[in-house]
């Protein structure tokens, strides 16, 4: 059965996803196509395009398009539930109960006509929605491999109406044990402390995490806004999760916070440094999502994980790298899966894998997230030949050893390899990589390259046989998902990629999975004694990580690396008088 999961219900990340007979056979989002990050309000027509061009299949062919977004039953807790925590917002309280399905039939409508787009005829192919939810679920659940009774979380802001979900898989069928509904949600309390502290909700939560260990958590309690209640929480919406009057606003844009959170905690972060107080509170807030999900998991997967010690992770809330460390040091849990593409990109696979499972199809593992487009050299030759009079470049019989001298010497290489990468993180297809050991490397690619934050980390990428030695682990950790304490005798070899509080967020990388950049891993280890680098996405910030040749050069042309390892190719700027 051909089915493609196409995601973008709630305006942002769309991507699609094609299983053909229960394997994954191409992925992408839509923002590494037009060029606008996150691309919102688009649907994925140009993602769609091209997982159908890379598979060699007619749109005609597609038996199901599935969709993570569907209509939620007045009979359900979540629309009341709904309703009455937003009694003060009376419009939206009686459009839940009245006409709640309304985001649903506007979804229906996009699909339909996107699906037109691109060439799906509607009298052949079905449309299947399926819970925002458990598409998160399932993205981690049925393509995490597990064998046996798992337990299954999703933490996210929101879908229709649920915001977090808890409960466990069997045979290939998930089942439910709690939600818990809009507003009572942790990702969107996490949402809105992000806004405060002058980042973009749905975008920098990943700059407050980076932020916390800065700070100290004991310097302010903000346990008033989720309260814990009888198996469960609920969140102060006085102070965040806001809607309508309640909402602070600045020259017109209003955010998901209140005046009364200002009145408490004082004005909005507006600048770039991360200083006091607002570190203390980036890492109060950390410290309060990480509580509250551990508590939550006590509370509905206890009894679960310690009859089988699996844990299958998605959403949104599970990007939160240093979550995802301390549910590993749980006890309990054992064997951990963070789906790569853990936001709302990855439903676009979960909803796919939930269809093939009720049809009876083995959904196959997961065996990497090289799911994107991949250019020739021939094509990477037409694109240098159209900015000639920039670069120069030179083909190369061993890229690896020519980019791991480069490396070794000091330079950051912009590497660009093969199949991009489906989901948030580079993972030595689209990267910057620089030498984990070479003093400020990681601050001259922030300043002259990713012209981000001085005090964001950096991580590394290593040899998987370094691995248990530099993490004190055996777990898996193939794409960057959890934080791990890096070794003491470690830390001193590889500073450039070890955060202010000795972790570091890893790529343990195969051969099997990618043979060059496990090439240029054990070039580093020769010439410097690690098998380790430094790496980044291939962008600039707020632009999408790249796709193409064109992205590359454009990317390239515009900051200040000097050296670009374009498939095999080594480019460099032409020298002008």
């Amino acid at each position: 059965m051909i089915i493609l999961g196409l995601s973008g219900a709630l305006n942002h990340d769309p991507s699609a996803a094609l299983l053909v007979d229960g394997e994954v056979v191409a992925a992408a989002e839509e923002e590494r196509f037009t060029r606008i990050k996150h691309a919102r309000n688009h649907m994925p027509v140009a993602a769609t395009e091209y997982c159908l061009d890379a598979a060699g299949i007619s749109p005609l062919d597609v038996d199901v398009v599935a969709f993570p977004y569907a209509p939620i039953s007045l009979a359900s807790p979540a629309r009341w539930h709904y309703a009455r925590r937003y009694w003060y917002a009376p419009d939206r309280a009686l459009d839940a109960i009245f006409n709640g399905n309304r985001r649903f039939r506007r979804n229906r409508g996009r699909v339909r006509e996107a699906g037109l787009q691109v060439g799906i005829d509607w009298d052949r192919t079905r449309f299947v929605p399926v819970e925002h939810h458990l598409a998160h679920a399932s993205s981690a659940y049925h393509l995490g491999g597990f064998e046996g009774k798992t337990a299954v979380m999703s933490v996210d802001g929101k879908g229709e109406y649920a915001t977090t979900f808890f409960g466990y898989a069997e045979a290939g069928r998930i089942h439910r044990i709690k939600e818990f509904y809009d507003p009572d949600s942790l990702s969107s309390v996490y949402g809105a402390i992000t806004e405060y502290l002058g980042f973009e909700m749905l975008d920098g939560e990943y700059k407050v995490m980076g932020m916390a260990p800065y700070g100290d958590p004991a310097r302010l309690d903000l346990s008033r806004l989720i309260a814990r209640r009888a198996k469960g929480f609920k969140v102060d919406t006085r102070y965040v999760n806001t809607v309508g009057l309640r909402r602070h606003k600045e020259a017109g844009v209003g955010y998901y916070f209140s005046d009364r959170l200002i009145d408490w905690l004082g004005p909005r972060r507006k600048e770039e440094s991360a200083d006091e107080p607002y570190v203390h509170y980036a890492a109060a807030m950390q410290k309060l999502f990480e509580d509250r999900c551990l508590e939550l998991m006590d509370t509905y997967l206890a009894d679960v994980l310690r009859e089988t010690g699996r844990l299958a992770f998605a959403g949104g809330g599970a990007l939160n790298v240093k979550l995802n460390q301390r549910i590993l040091e749980r006890g309990d849990v054992r064997q951990l899966f963070v789906q790569p593409a853990a936001g709302d990109s990855g439903t676009a696979l979960g909803a796919a894998a939930v269809v093939a499972a009720a049809r009876g199809e083995r959904v196959a593992p997961l065996r990497h997230v090289y799911l994107g487009p991949d250019y020739s050299n021939d094509q990477c030759l037409a694109a240098l030949s159209a900015h000639a009079d920039s670069v120069a470049w030179e083909t190369l019989d061993n890229v690896p050893a020519r980019a791991a001298a480069l490396l070794a010497a000091g330079h950051p290489v912009a590497w660009f390899q093969g199949r991009m990468e489906f989901g948030p993180r580079a993972l030595g297809a689209r990267s910057i990589l620089g030498c984990a050991s070479h003093a400020g490397i990681a601050d001259r690619i922030n300043t002259q390259i990713k012209f981000r934050e001085r005090w964001r980390p950096f991580c590394p990428s290593i040899l998987d046989r370094v691995a248990e030695d530099m993490l004190q682990t055996r777990h898996a950790a193939p794409y960057m998902t959890i934080t791990f304490d890096v070794a003491p005798h470690w830390r001193d070899r590889v500073p450039e990629v070890v955060h202010a509080d000795g972790t570091a967020r890893v790529q343990v990388v195969e051969r099997a999975t990618n043979p060059r950049y496990y090439a240029l891993l054990e070039q580093m280890e020769a010439l410097t004694g690690n098998g380790v680098v430094l790496n980044t996405s291939l962008n600039r910030r707020g632009e999408p990580m790249v796709c193409s040749p064109e992205d590359a050069l454009d990317m390239f042309l515009g900051c200040d690396l000097q050296y670009l390892m374009l498939e095999d190719h080594l480019v460099t700027k032409q020298a002008h008088d």
